[in-house]
């Protein structure tokens, strides 16, 4: 088990990335000035370290430094309860649902679905080829649904790549009944603007509302010119999806010019991401309220009007926050943690050379009351372990860990693994559990590790871009009420009442 607080480990760790600041200098600055794909969106490709890093790398591991390559290391109140292998689907494992006794995780292949009645030993309910990356997944009642961002011959199961300069090609939301878990049914798809990258619930009654975000549009593609500075909404009759259909495109970033009103990124702000849409939405919508993680820009809007948002305010980071990705609320919703998915998680941030600001969440209060309330930046947070230079690691998909009276948010960093922290004083977070695997390679940088870490109904599951998924246990006074509450159904960007 590695201890949180080493300094041996520290030192040395410091030592070893310190040798290789231009090299991730170079990479860092080049891929932030445009829009910043997750792992998957392109073929995996390792790109191997220098001999001496290579060394470095070996060396802490000898020492204890790291964890050894594929080893498992947790804080003491972390328990790793299994781990289930990828099975039919090889493909990038991306984002997790919940609903009742059961589990859906997205494959950039398609989906499975886990019965974890027994979260010790999950069972394999259903697994559904349906490749389109990254099918990000979230469920209502009895329908799925899933993201399709890469552009595809059709909207079939069995569609093939096909460029996104031909205007036969698609991409969008498609739409499943799984009201039989063990056979779910493909029952509709809805093309939309540059396709789906990510989606976000806000159901009613008798409809389920998605906000569908997307980005890099380009004159070249026939189904995604600019200016694209909204969103997509989509609205789905439960008793009938198959009339699912785009219903309206709010304009989130309005100005001129050919790219809207958002973050011009690079060269005005140089190593920021230009705003051309946006990468994910959470809301809440007891609150009435969402939050966007919009590539160069994060904003705070009403959805009172769930087919017409308002954005209330719009912040920027043009110092630590090269790519806004997600957004989480704290219970009362008068916080908001945004994570900065530096290098599009490909890259190795964790680390001494890029410090303990950018690739971090930031933490923002809001102030003030109705239209009028501000974003107020406090501070941010950053996992306090060193990774390997061969392992992506940086801020990326995590939920709250429902406690009254507490801010505590369970989140995946990749190859960093899974981190828990409490961020209850907004100005000083602080790590109180963790898990991690050691590196996939010493010899080169791999993609892998913790795509999304949630917690449900008394534990945390994530799903591990190359391990698959994995179950823990976290056994901690200061997160135990949470093992109190149950929910029936969890997407975690559309936020629940925990406590209604």
């Amino acid at each position: 088990m590695t201890l949180l607080n080493d300094p041996r480990t520290r030192r040395r760790r410091t030592g070893v990335v310190a040798a290789c600041t231009g090299l991730l200098a170079a990479l860092l600055t080049a891929v932030p000035a445009a829009a910043t794909p997750d792992p998957g969106d392109g073929p995996a490709v390792e790109r191997e370290v220098s001999s001496g890093l290579q060394a470095e790398a070996a060396a802490a591991i000898a020492d204890g430094e790291i964890p050894g390559q594929d080893e498992i290391v947790h804080s003491g109140n972390v328990e790793h309860l299994t781990n289930i292998p990828k099975d039919t689907l090889p493909g990038t494992n991306s984002d997790l649902a919940f609903q009742g006794k059961y589990a859906f995780a997205g494959n950039y292949d398609g989906f499975r679905i886990f019965d974890i009645s027994n979260p010790k030993a999950p069972k394999t309910v259903a697994q559904v080829l349906c490749p389109g990356s990254q099918n990000d997944i979230s469920v209502s009642g009895d329908l799925l649904f899933l993201s399709t961002d890469s552009s595809r011959s059709d909207n079939s199961c069995n569609s093939t790549t096909q460029p996104a300069t031909e205007k036969s090609s698609w991409e969008g939301m498609k739409v499943f009944d799984i009201s039989d878990k063990q056979n779910p049914k493909y029952v509709a798809a809805v093309e939309t603007a540059c396709g789906s990258h990510t989606h976000t619930l806000v159901p009613e009654r008798k409809n389920v509302y998605i906000y569908v975000s997307s980005y890099s549009p380009s004159a070249t593609y026939p189904d995604c010119q600019p200016p694209h500075d909204g969103i997509s909404v989509i609205k789905v009759p439960r008793k009938a999806p198959e009339r699912a259909a785009v219903v309206n495109f709010p304009v989130l970033f309005p100005g001129e010019g050919p790219d809207g009103g958002g973050n011009p990124g690079s060269p005005t702000n140089p190593g920021v991401s230009k705003t051309t849409g946006c990468h994910d939405i959470t809301v809440l919508p007891e609150k009435d309220l969402a939050a966007g993680a919009c590539m160069g820009d994060g904003i705070l809007f009403s959805i009172k009007d769930p087919e017409n948002p308002k954005v209330i305010d719009q912040v920027e980071d043009n110092v630590n926050f090269a790519f806004w990705h997600s957004a989480t609320f704290n219970q009362k919703a008068d916080k908001v943690v945004f994570t900065d998915e530096l290098g599009g998680g490909g890259a190795a941030t964790c680390n001494a050379a890029i410090g303990p600001n950018r690739g971090a969440d930031g933490i923002y209060d809001i102030v003030g009351k109705g239209d009028k309330r501000k974003l107020v930046f406090r501070s941010y947070y950053k996992i306090p372990r060193y990774q390997a230079d061969t392992e992506n690691c940086v801020a990326h998909n995590g939920s709250l860990i429902p406690v009254k009276g507490k801010d505590i948010m369970v989140q995946a960093w990749y190859q960093g693994g899974v981190s828990v922290w409490d961020f209850t004083d907004s100005s000083k977070p602080k790590e109180i559990a963790y898990f991690e695997r050691g590196p996939l390679s010493t010899t080169a940088l791999s993609v892998g590790g913790a795509w999304s870490a949630y917690y449900y109904n008394g534990y945390i599951y994530s799903n591990d871009i190359t391990k698959g998924f994995d179950v823990l246990k976290l056994s901690d006074r200061r997160t135990d009420p949470a093992k109190r509450v149950h929910l029936r159904e969890l997407n975690v960007q559309t936020q629940p009442d925990y406590f209604d």
